[in-house]
């Protein structure tokens, strides 16, 4: 009886790479909704792991600079002026830049201010813990401010072309590094106990807009106290009162938010909130 013969293989056949390994197809646009579900369980996973239950969060421009660098920056460009080598109109730019930095300064106290509060709450969890988009300006304040408190800071990350960058405040745990805007926006919301918007610019005004809409239309139900800080300065860049008057927004609608012009009042505001609601 003849014997089968198997056939030989005519050429070898290539190692097939996984779906969850293959790059190529990872970063096509078949797989976006697996990038997407990737930026919200990778942090979520992290976020429990650091032992984070909530978050006071900081919004503001990423331009804004220390008293101390904007005051170099502005005699700079005074030495310069002098020389002819720059136009008035720079050197008055550096003048507002540092009025500006007040608000880089502000930030960083009341950041410490809180984390020193909650550090000396009664819970094994890390409480309201102090949060921003993880870049320059106000950002750096707030994780600066953290880290002054002895406290850890959260840093949520955004590549973007310019501007945005890792400050050196954020602990290397808890720096994370979105591609989604909606998914960084979504982890400032969940975990937001309390909200800070400083002065800032499209981005600040963006996230600002979204959390009041979202509270307003309360699709977020949770208790959480939104500070609008510099009372004078956004009532110049939105008018609150024309929106009102024309209709757009109800007058109880201003109850969504809380204008606070200094730290101290900042800080009681936030602190007194957190002690009725959240922590009762």
């Amino acid at each position: 009886m003849k014997k089968d013969i198997k056939p030989k293989p005519t050429s070898k056949i290539s190692k097939i790479t996984k779906a969850y390994k293959n790059l190529e197809f990872l970063n096509s646009s078949n797989a976006r909704t697996v990038r997407i579900l990737a930026e919200y369980y990778e942090p979520k996973g992290r976020l429990e792991k650091n032992n984070i239950q909530d978050t006071i969060v900081f919004f503001g421009s990423a331009r804004l600079k220390s008293r101390k660098e904007s005051l170099e920056i502005l005699r700079e460009k005074q030495a310069l002026f002098v020389k002819k080598k720059t136009k008035a109109s720079v050197v008055k730019q550096a003048e507002k830049q540092l009025e500006m930095s007040r608000y880089y300064e502000e930030a960083d106290e009341l950041a410490k201010k809180l984390t020193i509060w909650s550090k000396n709450l009664p819970t094994d969890k890390r409480r309201f813990t102090i949060c921003s988009g993880g870049g320059p300006g106000i950002m750096e304040a707030a994780n600066k401010g953290a880290k002054k408190g002895g406290g850890p800071s959260i840093g949520f990350n955004i590549s973007i072309p310019f501007e945005q960058y890792v400050n050196p405040y954020v602990d290397p745990e808890n720096t994370y590094e979105f591609h989604y805007f909606f998914m960084r926006k979504f982890w400032f919301a969940y975990l937001a106990k309390a909200l800070v918007v400083f002065p800032g610019g499209f981005g600040t005004l963006d996230e600002l807009m979204e959390v009041l809409t979202l509270v307003q239309t309360r699709k977020i139900k949770k208790d959480m106290k939104i500070i609008i800080y510099d009372e004078i300065f956004w009532k110049e860049i939105v008018n609150f009162e024309a929106l009102i008057d024309h209709g757009v927004i109800s007058k109880g609608d201003m109850k969504l938010f809380t204008f606070c012009n200094n730290v101290e009042q900042a800080y009681n505001e936030i602190t007194g909130y957190l002690t009725k609601n959240p922590l009762k």
